[in-house]
């Protein structure tokens, strides 16, 4: 799979200024986007998936970050790390309860910058993600939204068998709706997302 995450990095970046600041980074395991560790104070990574938090270690060191990150394990709704912003890194969406999630994130810091797959993102779909998509920023919508932005880029694979590997943990239906892909190569699927920043209150 190709995406270029390079370039979430760089909207994410013209997005929020992390300069200096404590950033609790919920859903950061993988690292993906831990490139802004680099202008931010400190990283608090914040994941329940070990082997994504693994990952997230991992990357932290190759880009010699390490002494910025450090890493909390668990349900977020537990955790009691405070910073200046949260960062939901294409993760509200999963939550069970977004607002719960969104109420939590603004006991923690002043700001919270939601970046996540986009309401009628042809990848959501395939992903059996666009109901769960549409809420949790329809959630968003019912927070001071201090601003917003939108991005598209793409999700290639080399053929279906790579397509479906990516997305075999999605369940049966996004599976049933990938089945049109079978026997393609060189798969380009349109990926929409969209950022928000939500607060901008003082912490009690």
């Amino acid at each position: 799979m190709a995406t270029d995450v390079g370039r979430i990095l760089e909207n994410l970046l013209a997005f929020y200024d992390f300069t200096g600041k404590t950033v609790v980074a919920v859903g950061a395991g993988g690292g993906q986007m831990a490139g802004y560790g680099f202008r931010a104070k400190r990283v608090i990574a914040v994941d329940r998936d070990t082997a994504a938090m693994d990952q997230v270690k991992t990357v932290s060191r190759e880009l010699g970050l390490s002494e910025r990150f450090d890493y909390w394990f668990g349900d977020f709704r537990t955790c009691d790390r405070r910073g200046d912003v949260v960062l939901f890194e294409f993760c509200l969406h999963e939550m069970e309860d977004p607002a719960e999630a969104l109420d939590k994130a603004l006991t923690l810091a002043p700001e919270s910058v939601v970046i996540d797959h986009e309401p009628g993102s042809t990848w959501g779909y395939y992903g059996a993600e666009d109901d769960k998509v549409q809420r949790s920023w329809h959630v968003v919508d019912g927070y001071p939204v201090v601003r917003r932005a939108r991005w598209a880029t793409v999700q290639r694979f080399r053929d279906f068998e790579e397509l479906r590997e990516r997305l075999r943990r999605q369940g049966d239906e996004s599976l049933r709706r990938i089945e049109p892909f079978r026997g393609q190569r060189a798969i380009v699927i349109p990926m929409s997302y969209a950022l928000a920043l939500v607060g901008g209150r003082d912490l009690p």
